[in-house]
């Protein structure tokens, strides 16, 4: 029997939100996903998603995301690894900075 967080392969950008669920029975995963304020382990809501693609919808950095689910195989992440992942993207570009192009 395989121990937590080592069967299936490496986590990668397409591994899916149920893969990370069944992959860390222990809820490391779910924890992980509530640090990040992803109901996703609760609604069900998006469960067949990559977490690249989870993370977008999130607003958060796919890259960053991804390390910090695969750190979870190692006992982590650590808290700056969750930070970077938690960060928030802002979706929209700034006003000024779009009117300022077509301002002359």
């Amino acid at each position: 029997m395989s121990s937590p967080g080592t069967s299936g392969g490496p986590i990668t950008g397409s591994t899916t939100i149920v893969e990370l669920l069944q992959r860390f029975p222990g809820g490391e995963a779910a924890e992980l996903m509530a640090r990040l304020a992803w109901p996703c382990a609760h609604c069900s809501g998006a469960l067949h998603e990559p977490i690249s693609m989870a993370a977008k919808r999130h607003a958060n950095r796919a890259g960053p995301v991804v390390r910090a689910f695969q750190a979870l195989e190692r006992g982590g992440p650590s808290e700056s690894e969750l930070a970077e992942a938690a960060a928030r993207q802002d979706k929209r570009a700034d006003p000024a900075a779009l009117w300022s192009r077509y301002a002359r």
